[in-house]
């Protein structure tokens, strides 16, 4: 593969499409937003301005990266493969992500999860660079967790849907219903972005010493709890729109240390961080999905 191998890669999330055009080493050339709105205009909107942008700088991308939000169908085995399934998010299921924009731009794509994406682009250049057991929670619309346990991901029938797990209600939060619309109250119905919001407002509005960042850590302890008591990992990364609030990594790793207790010799400060490649995570990891594909 040349060293100067350019992919188009996409973060496809629920409210906007993070699109680049990156270099084999990672080197963002160019990045830009699609808002998302329906299949159609998303779609096609991202379709034009890869053909625009490629076309300013004379490039030529080689293959096309997805990370995507889900359920998606990842399988390349599959006649579904790069379609979103089951997700609850309006006009979305059955959308070809992969294959429409594929057709598009005239080059082969490659997809998978957003999670297992940023975790992988993680690994490859971020926090969990030369680590073989780590996780990648992303909490925004939703909640997603990707996973790699001794160097391989967990991704075969189908990805994790860790974001509809059950947790123990924060006592204080007794009657919030959730916004899960499958489930109501399960994690990503009591601890996305859309769920504080529903409750507290915008979380930028919110200030620092609020206990809705008391709360909003615990669901999020419990699930880093969760995850390493499953896996015993080495580290988790905890990335997504929610997370622009930096003084919540402090709570989710105290909150942590008390659902541990003395239980193992973990504390969260050492297991539960930030990802090194932030908002670029995602549409880097689309990027390693189609280079690890192509090589």
């Amino acid at each position: 593969m040349e060293s100067d191998t350019i992919i188009a890669a996409v973060d496809a999330g629920g409210t906007s499409f993070k699109c680049a055009l990156v270099r084999r080493d990672g080197d963002l050339v160019a990045t830009w937003r699609i808002p998302t709105t329906t299949p159609e205009e998303t779609l096609t909107a991202c379709a034009s301005a890869f053909r625009r942008e490629s076309e300013a700088r004379g490039l030529h991308p080689v293959a096309l990266g997805i990370a995507s939000f889900g359920p998606v169908d990842i399988d390349p085995t599959s006649t579904s493969y790069g379609t979103i399934t089951g997700t609850a998010k309006p006009g979305w299921h059955g959308a070809p992500i992969g294959p429409a924009l594929s057709e598009a731009l005239q080059i082969p794509f490659h997809l998978d999860t957003d999670v297992n994406a940023a975790l992988i682009a993680e690994m490859r250049w971020g926090n969990a660079q030369g680590l073989k057991s780590a996780a990648y929670m992303t909490v925004g619309t939703g909640i997603g967790v990707g996973l790699s346990l001794d160097g391989s991901l967990v991704r075969h029938p189908s990805h994790p849907e860790f974001g509809h797990i059950r947790v123990a209600r924060h006592l204080t939060d007794q009657d919030f219903p959730g916004t899960c619309a499958l489930h109501g109250d399960c994690l990503e119905g009591l601890a996305s972005a859309q769920a504080f919001e529903a409750r507290w407002g915008d979380p930028a509005q919110v200030p620092n010493d609020h206990p809705a960042w008391d709360v909003e850590a615990y669901y999020l302890a419990q699930a880093c709890t969760n995850i390493y008591l499953l896996t015993r990992l080495e580290r988790i990364i905890i990335g997504g729109g929610l997370l622009q609030a930096k003084h919540l990594y402090a709570k989710i790793q105290k909150q942590f240390d008390l659902l541990m207790g003395d239980y193992l010799p973990v504390k969260g400060a050492d297991l539960i961080t930030a990802p090194k490649l932030g908002e670029h995570a995602g549409v880097l990891g689309g990027a390693v999905t189609a280079l690890k594909a192509l090589s």
